[in-house]
Order: structure tokens, then sequence, then C-alpha cells
């Protein structure tokens, strides 16, 4: 058959099912009135199971039946997005449960985060709160998230992600454990310093203490101090500490220039991370779930049934919405096998109807979805 008149042939049938399809809206709409009228749910995954069921038996061949089933699958849930967007055109579908701020009361506030005073969380308060903020540290993230949850402290400071080494992983978790809220971030350039007692010299440092990540951050200055033994600290600014306390000029600190000055030691090497465009993001945690007005970044969170597509799905929610998704991280729930939790962070306000429709049918579709805060 001639390559043109195939071609004729394949225009003709997409005219037709562009027709059909745009039929086919027509009486989506007539469904979404009667949901809104009766209070029926968009999503009935059942309903859906059935319709691809049904559907896939019409095809002929195993491989048109999959595609037919993908199809269709696609065709309802632009169905689903559609009707999400005429509820909410109608104001149905409820809030989101978040209070709109025009700034965030910060005057006569307590922070608390994670380490002791000199730790980079330290230092990621004084550069949002200013050098006189109401600060305290606690050993650990958990802790710091209690503080928050039960009012103790105004505001918590914990690192999300770094540049260099990625994720702060657990403290993904804690913000699904916790009722705690992102109500903004903030970026710490991280610059790790050699830093020894008042008499130590370079030559003399037999062994180095940190944290796990920063001497991984570290590691091209150790390629050349092969003799230095390296031992991991629960954190830089504790390294630091313990370097004054046992008085040992043999032992040296990787921490911030800052908590040198705060512990009264003496920078032995500036600046030796690997990278000097290392950066680290702190979340700020309220326990009140509120937003700024100029907000513009969404951090959800939520799990999916462990079944082809339902992630594909879920993104096709943002899609859908003109929606920018900025970072998407995934973690293994706990005590559930190969089932995972998401987190993504996408651009906009929780004000935005393109927003509000896509976390509509995102909640409507996963499971226990959260959002974790506007900022």
């Amino acid at each position: 058959m001639d390559l043109q008149e195939s071609r004729a042939r394949l225009d003709e049938l997409d005219r037709q099912l562009v027709q059909l399809f745009e039929a086919r809206m027509e009486i989506c709409k007539d469904v979404a009135d009667y949901k809104i009228a009766t209070g029926k749910a968009v999503y009935d995954g059942e309903r859906e199971k059935q319709k691809l069921d049904a559907v896939g038996a019409l095809a002929h061949g195993g491989y048109n039946e999959t595609a037919i089933r993908e199809l269709f699958g696609q065709i309802m849930a632009i169905s689903r997005r559609f009707q999400y967007g005429l509820m909410a055109e109608k104001g149905k579908g409820g809030g989101l449960g978040f209070m709109q701020v025009e700034s965030l009361p910060l005057e006569g506030v307590r922070v608390v985060y994670q380490g002791v005073e000199g730790a980079y969380g330290h230092g990621a308060v004084l550069q949002y709160f200013g050098q006189e903020a109401d600060a305290y540290h606690v050993p650990t993230f958990e802790e710091a998230m209690q503080e928050v949850q039960e009012g103790r402290a105004d505001y918590g400071v914990l690192p999300i992600e770094n540049s260099s080494a990625g994720a702060v992983i657990d403290n993904y978790d804690l913000q699904v454990e916790y009722d705690n809220y992102i109500v903004a971030e903030t970026f710490l350039p991280v610059s790790h310093a050699l830093l020894g007692t008042p008499k130590a010299d370079l030559s003399g440092i037999r062994t180095v203490f940190s944290h796990p990540q920063a001497l991984m951050q570290c590691s091209r200055f150790f390629h050349g101090q092969k003799h230095i033994r390296q031992v991991s600290l629960e954190n830089t600014a504790v390294a630091a500490k313990k370097v004054v306390e046992d008085g040992d000029p043999c032992q040296a600190a990787i921490a911030s220039e800052i908590a040198g000055k705060l512990y009264g030691l003496k920078v032995l090497c500036p600046a030796i991370q690997n990278s000097q465009n290392n950066t680290t993001r702190f979340i700020i945690l309220a326990n009140r779930p509120i937003y700024r007005s100029d907000a513009a970044k969404v951090s959800i969170a939520f799990e999916l049934p462990h079944r082809s597509g339902t992630l594909y799905n879920i993104l096709g929610h943002f899609i859908f919405n003109g929606l920018n998704m900025r970072m998407i991280e995934s973690r293994p729930i706990p005590g559930r096998s190969w089932e995972y939790r998401f987190f993504i962070d996408i651009e906009g306000n929780l004000k935005d109807a393109a927003i509000r429709n896509a976390l509509k049918g995102c909640g409507a579709e996963a499971s226990n979805m959260r959002i974790l805060g506007n900022y």
C-alpha cells in the first residue's frame, strides 16, 4: 500500500478519534455535574478496573489488549482531572487546611536545632533568624521535631539536603511522623576548615574528628594526608569541642570557622571541602499549617498502591495542570516490603487554582497524602 494513502487513512481515523474524544468529555462533564450534586467521589478505583477489563476484552491479540488498557487508563485519568477542575470552579472538594499569612512571626520566638553551638545547624539559625536569635540545641533531629510539635520551640531548623552529599534521609521520614509544617527554607554555604589547638601544626596532626558527611566532603584533602586517621562523630561542632577538651595538638577537627572562633581553635587549613559550591538546604518548621502569601514551593508526601502505573498517573496531575516539579525522592515504608513513600517539591502557591486542582487529584488517588508545607 502506498505510504501517502496510509497516512491519509490515519489522518481520517485521527479526526474521528478527536471527535469521539470530545464527545466523551462532554459526557464526563455531565458525570461531574452529577457527582457535584450528590457529593460522590470523582475517583472510583473499582469502577475503573472493571472498565479497563471490559475494553481490554474487546481488543484482538495480547499487544492490542495491553495497549488499549493503557490508552483507556490515560483517557480516564484525563477525565478525572477535568472533573476535579470543574469541582474546584464550583467551590467543591473542601479546603486544604492551610492558613495564608503575609509574613512569619519572627519577634520573640524560640528556635531549636540539632547539635551544639557552632554546628552548621546553628549557623543556619543565625542566618535566617539573625545573630540575636533565641536559639537552643538538642542532641537529635527527632528531639528537635518533638520540641516544635509540643510547642516548646516556635520553629525548628533541620538540614534536608546537601548539594554534594544528597538528601538527609532521616529528616524526610521525620516530616511524616510529626505534625509539623515547612514554613521557610534557607541555604547555608558549607565551608569546612581544619581546626587545631593553638599549639597545633598541620604536619603534626594524626587524628581528625568530624561528622561522616564532612569527612566524605573533604576526601581529596585526605588523599594527600595518608597518615591521618579519620574518626566519625555525630556533629562537626562536637568534633571541635572534643579537640578543645582533649587539648592534644595531634588532634584536629573539621568544622566551620565559626565553631573554631567559638571554641578557641586555630584554623590550620581553610576551605578544605572538595567542592567550593557546597551548600546545605535547611527547612524551617512550625507546628501550624501556615504559608506566606508569596510562597513559591509546595512539598508533599504520599504513598501509592504497589501496582503498575500508579506513580505515572499521580505525576500526570502536575503535567495536566502545567506545574513544574523541582524534586522527587523515594523512601521505603517501614514494615511494608517493596512499598515506597514519595516526597515531591513543586513550584507554586496553595492559593493557585492549578496547585489546588493537582493536590486534590493526588489526594484522591494516592494513599496517605500529606502537604508538608508551602514556603
